[in-house]
């Protein structure tokens, strides 16, 4: 394990961390105002441009399986008991689209070590033992810190963390209620607009069952799709603002992929219902 640490410090914590460290020191060369938040959200660009391609890919793969997840649950349900079956009509299903089950997998094993790192190299600098592991991973001597950088982000202290409210004022709970509410637009517009497609081959009763499942796929959908944005609330809630700005970059831009991807996806439901709440009040 010691040995996967090291390698996983050497490649990718030190790396970033010194990308960063670069940025913060050209933006306090220039003195700009809340360096550090500007660095972080500067970097956070940086490395999801970075793995742009991956995350594209994976995007597509999530979203044509999220698509199909109804249809197979389907046939789980049309199946059930008939292991031999279900696995041919599945293999059927993913062939008709085009699919490859495990076709996300891996630009998700590519891109989840460098997000951590991201994450972690972040949190050191609001880590009380953050400044001794950071010098030890500088490059460049000249560039290690006797005391903390300056954390101030526009009148925001970068290591408050909104779960002292009751200290730091009430409008910190903003923080993380935006945190989750990008989350939920995101994971609203993964969501495929129609649960189940009928087909013209589909039998009265496989017309019927459908239906049946419909409804609770729905249902299920909407449980998950809220669990996810409450967890990140949640972590926004209790870690440093410094980490729930990287998490809102980063979800700002997964949002413009995601955009580019499918459109608005699942959102439409809701963009057309405010339209029609603002029709009828104006």
């Amino acid at each position: 394990m010691q040995i996967i640490g090291d390698i996983f410090n050497t490649v990718l914590f030190a790396p970033i961390l010194n990308l960063l460290v670069a940025i913060l020191k050209g933006a306090e060369f220039i003195h700009l105002p809340g360096a550090l938040g500007l660095s972080i959200i500067l970097l956070t660009v940086l490395i999801r441009l970075l793995v742009w391609p991956f995350m594209q890919t994976q995007l597509k793969s999530a979203r044509k399986m999220a698509e199909l997840k109804p249809h197979l649950d389907f046939l789980k349900t049309k199946h059930k008991g008939d292991k031999q079956a279900l696995a041919s009509a599945q293999m059927a299903l993913y062939k008709e689209h085009g699919i490859n089950p495990a076709g996300g997998c891996i630009p998700a094993l590519i891109q989840i070590p460098i997000i951590i790192a991201l994450y972690q190299t972040i949190l050191a600098f609001f880590n009380t033992s953050g400044l001794e592991n950071i010098n030890k991973a500088l490059y460049v001597k000249d560039w290690h810190f006797l005391t903390p950088p300056n954390l101030d982000f526009f009148g925001l202290n970068l290591a408050t963390k909104p779960s002292d409210f009751g200290q730091y004022g009430i409008l910190l709970l903003l923080i993380p209620v935006v945190t989750g509410a990008l989350q939920l637009i995101q994971s609203k517009m993964m969501a495929p607009e129609k649960p189940i497609k009928e087909y013209p081959s589909d039998s009265p009763k496989e017309k019927k069952e459908k239906e049946s499942t419909e409804d609770s796929m729905a249902m299920m959908q909407s449980q998950m799709m809220f669990m996810m944005p409450l967890m990140v609330g949640y972590f926004a809630f209790s870690f440093p603002i410094g980490l729930a700005l990287y998490w809102n970059t980063f979800t700002v831009l997964g949002i413009i992929q995601q955009y580019k991807i499918s459109g608005w996806g699942g959102l439409k439901d809701w963009i057309k219902y405010i339209k029609s709440k603002t029709n009828l009040n104006s």
